[in-house]
């Protein structure tokens, strides 16, 4: 198994949040792993994207120019990463933000409403987590169990006060996913 998956945004929506809450669940699985997070200068507000390699065995490079897998949060990243996806991949984008009428037809687009889903949880900081929560149901890279159960551990001490929440918005992903 090899999955590389690019995530990509403005800075301030959490992207590379994502990538690095998908890389630490993979490592408590007992996978490897390799995270590697780009962003401008300008950080929030800038763009910002980070890759992930998943792997059974070691992972031989950090970049994903094949990606099998892009979260595009943002109309700029879905224009950019849409392009490197090779046939029969797959993006997850942001319907709130993400116009998808000049998607190619030959890869797979999952629209998720991510920032009304946060919303409706209270804050549209957690579009990444309703992301996060699709993208696990869509492609398996990790198991979404182990993920709620060490979610804790996996965000660190110093968002534990905001794990009840982050739980909310990951399950409220997995399960749009199933409607």
């Amino acid at each position: 198994m090899l999955i590389r998956t690019i995530f990509s945004g403005f800075g301030g929506q959490g992207v590379l949040s994502m990538g690095y809450t998908i890389a630490k669940a993979a490592m408590m699985e007992g996978k490897h792993v390799t995270y590697l997070p780009s962003y401008g200068v300008e950080v929030r507000g800038g763009t910002a994207n980070c890759t992930v390699v998943v792997s059974d065995e070691e992972v031989a490079s950090p970049v994903a120019s094949e990606p099998e897998f892009v979260v595009a949060m943002n109309q700029p990243s879905f224009v950019r990463f849409q392009s490197i996806l090779p046939a029969g991949g797959l993006i997850c984008v942001n319907s709130s933000m993400v116009d998808t009428s000049s998607a190619r037809g030959d890869i797979e687009v999952v629209a998720i409403p991510t920032s009304e889903l946060a919303e409706q949880l209270g804050t549209v900081k957690v579009a990444n987590m309703v992301m996060l929560g699709a993208l696990i149901r869509v492609s398996n890279i990790v198991s979404f169990e182990l993920l709620l159960k060490n979610l804790s551990e996996v965000l660190g001490e110093g968002k534990s006060k905001l794990t009840k929440l982050n739980r909310s918005a990951l399950e409220r992903g997995f399960d749009y996913i199933r409607e």
